[in-house]
């Protein structure tokens, strides 16, 4: 029976040797000789043991069980040709919701911008848009998908990099002027920095390079929030040294608006990646979402 819908061509003309009363005339249409459709016919019978024509040297009509099957061929190519065509209609006009996560300096600033171009060229897409600094579970929360930096840890997701970053130190030009710049990364433990809190309240590691060594930093004297965003507007205000993501702050450093400290130090990459789960099938408007993002935040990056 599976091998028998497998051959929708058959189906096809036995409904159409059914409408016409001929299986000359329906093999026509389909560019069958009379034998060849015959034998289609033959075959569709043999697969379900039942005779679905009364055949005489004038006319050709259905048996009951014919009728019966009739009824359900119309049907299920019915549904078939509404499918391909709901396909193709997805395809040429996007729509629905896509629910992403995303770091919230990241997903206010850069992806918002990158959001509104894609919503002007699709109009029928809608968001649902997600903003926090820690990994969300992407099955259990139904996010389809989420924006991070660094590499994922759980294997069954599938990363594709968005952009190359680093993480870096920054300052606001009036801090520097009032406390110097560090000419160290053991000088920050005495001065006020900007700390982002984990989702489970435990603050992020410093991490610096000297002589080819990681080394991770003690702060104590820190303001700390569960915000990038907040801190990067802290920052601004010159509360303390950050540690951020270049990509966040980029437009604040070409504006000068901030200042790195201690690049020789600071050079661990920071990747931002795309995530989304690799079993599911992604509709039409989120894998034309992942191409979009792919193109526009490397280019922003």
């Amino acid at each position: 029976m599976s091998r028998l819908l497998d051959r929708l061509g058959d189906l096809r003309l036995f409904l159409d040797a059914a409408q016409l009363g001929s299986f000359s005339a329906a093999g026509r249409k389909h560019g069958l000789s009379p034998a060849a459709a015959s034998a289609c016919i033959l075959r569709i019978e043999a697969a379900l043991e039942a005779r679905l024509f009364q055949r005489t040297t004038r006319r050709l009509r259905l048996t009951e069980a014919g009728e019966t099957y009739l009824s359900y061929c119309r049907q299920a190519l019915e549904l078939l040709e509404e499918g391909e065509h709901s396909l193709q209609r997805e395809q040429r006009e996007l729509s629905g919701l896509i629910r992403l996560s995303a770091p919230s300096d990241l997903g206010r600033n850069a992806l918002l911008d990158c959001l509104d171009r894609f919503g002007a060229e699709h109009p029928g897409v809608h968001f649902s848009l997600s903003l926090n600094d820690t990994l969300a579970d992407l099955i259990g929360d139904d996010i389809d998908l989420a924006i991070r930096y660094g590499q994922p840890a759980d294997s069954s997701l599938v990363a594709r990099q968005l952009a190359a970053s680093r993480r870096v130190v920054c300052a606001a030009p009036s801090l520097l002027r009032r406390l110097g710049t560090p000419t160290h990364p053991r000088e920050l433990a005495g001065l006020p920095t900007l700390t982002l809190l984990a989702g489970h309240g435990a603050a992020i590691d410093w991490r610096y390079r000297e002589n080819g060594e990681a080394k991770t930093l003690r702060l104590e004297r820190a303001r700390q929030s569960n915000d990038g965003e907040v801190l990067r507007r802290w920052a601004l205000q010159g509360h303390g040294f950050a540690y951020k993501s270049e990509l966040d702050i980029a437009a604040d450093l070409r504006a000068g608006r901030l200042l790195t400290v201690l690049d020789d130090y600071f050079v661990e990459p920071a990747p931002l990646h795309l995530l989304y789960p690799g079993h599911r099938l992604q509709p039409a408007r989120i894998r034309r979402l992942i191409d979009f993002l792919l193109t526009e935040m490397a280019e922003a990056g």
